[in-house]
């Protein structure tokens, strides 16, 4: 394929392994796996490789993610198993609603989905507004901003949010605040780093004690006092708990950082959102179309040999869904390397997933990059990308996110 070669090699079993600079080429790579059969073995560079089968078309991506035969039944441990990682620091994090099948995912997912309806999450919107907002006042004071830093890592919610069902108190909200490899929000790969994860299993661990003695109506009581056909262990309370924060935060920060990316570098729709601002709801599910905030699916692997396309997948294998390459797919989305906010039947995009492990958090996702869109758009009409910048992306498969965002602010 013409302008890839740096980013991966071919190796004799037909297979491919990317080599530096693959994620800032992964849509030519992915196209290219789409045109060629729709699966390919693939691995991944990193400190543990991910590899295995990854499907990139729209049809068979939406029926793989609905497919029984792919379990998520500890997933990540037997990954973990396979690349040496499964005994470290905070590898007791997973039994959580992400890695689980029925019955097991039936059970932990009912017991907090009612805390994500679409009517809880509308309550948020004021305070929402609010904190855009404060970010919006403090970057006033300057002509240029970097965005992640100094907008989309602090903006999202749902470590406020989260904390909150969990009855946490407010001083708590920033302290376990991550992205990437780092608590400051500095470079890294979209991973939560083994010192992040040990600080927060012993916060969570502390929380769940304080609240066997001093319980209250929050999530984190309810989920300590489950009825017994309910009950969790203490590796599933810690768990949820650690999903629950760190999936919203991760997908929100990137979701609100790629959209604001895909309008800054597509002046035209800029400035229809500019002109039309209705259309932000449309511009936030172009966005999560065009550059999902999410590159895979979560992790499964084949419970028994599978089919997918001229491929038979064997028993234990793993299967990783393509999201990014999903929802570039020509058959479904005509023109599908055009940024259009304006596209119709955007919604039908895979980036939240789709079946049971449908993203809990979407809508609060949703609300959140509407209003930050909204408002940045609103407050800086001059809104413009810093001449030096050049889109750099995390060297993480799982997690698409940009490593900066510099801009030039401007009132006009």
């Amino acid at each position: 394929m013409s302008g890839t070669a740096t980013a991966y090699a071919m190796p004799a079993d037909g297979g491919t392994v990317l080599g530096e600079g693959w994620q800032d080429r992964v849509h030519d790579l992915y196209r290219e796996v789409r045109e060629d059969g729709g699966i390919r073995h693939v691995r991944y560079p990193g400190g543990a490789p991910v590899e295995g089968w990854v499907v990139t078309g729209y049809a068979e991506a939406k029926a793989l993610l609905a497919d029984p035969r792919l379990s998520k039944n500890q997933a990540v441990q037997r990954l973990g198993r396979r690349t040496g990682a499964d005994q470290g620091p905070g590898s007791g994090l997973f039994s959580h609603m992400l890695n689980a099948d029925p019955p097991d995912h039936t059970r932990l997912r009912r017991l907090v989905q009612q805390a994500f309806t679409a009517r809880r999450t509308a309550v948020l919107r004021p305070s929402i507004e609010r904190h855009v907002d404060r970010l919006l006042d403090a970057l006033d004071a300057g002509t240029e901003a970097e965005l992640i830093a100094d907008f989309a890592l602090p903006l999202p919610l749902p470590v406020a949010v989260v904390f909150d069902l969990f009855g946490a108190s407010d001083a708590d909200h920033e302290k376990l605040r991550v992205r990437g490899n780092t608590f400051d929000g500095g470079p890294g790969d979209g991973e939560v780093s083994v010192l992040t994860a040990e600080s927060m299993h012993a916060y969570l661990r502390a929380l769940m004690a304080l609240k066997r003695e001093q319980p209250d109506d929050g999530l984190l009581s309810a989920l300590l006092t489950a009825r017994e056909d309910d009950r969790l262990t203490e590796d599933e309370i810690t768990s949820m708990a650690f999903l629950l924060v760190i999936a919203g935060h991760q997908t929100t920060v990137n979701l609100i950082a790629n959209a604001l990316h895909s309008l800054l570098t597509h002046p035209a729709e800029l400035a229809a959102l500019r002109a039309d601002p209705s259309l932000v709801r449309g511009a936030v599910e172009e966005a999560l179309r065009y550059e999902s905030p999410s590159g895979l699916a979560s992790l499964r692997y084949a419970t028994e040999p599978v089919r997918i396309g001229e491929v038979t997948v064997q028993e234990g294998e793993f299967v990783h869904i393509s999201l990014l390459g999903a929802d570039r797919d020509p058959a479904v989305f005509p023109d599908p390397d055009r940024f259009d906010i304006r596209r119709a039947d955007v919604s039908r995009h895979l980036a939240f997933g789709h079946g049971i492990h449908h993203c809990l958090g979407a809508s609060l996702a949703r609300l959140q990059a509407e209003i930050a869109l909204a408002r940045i758009v609103e407050r800086f009409p001059g809104l413009r990308p810093h001449e030096q910048h050049e889109a750099r992306w995390q060297p993480n498969p799982r997690h698409r996110g940009l490593l900066s965002l510099p801009v030039h602010l401007r009132r006009n």
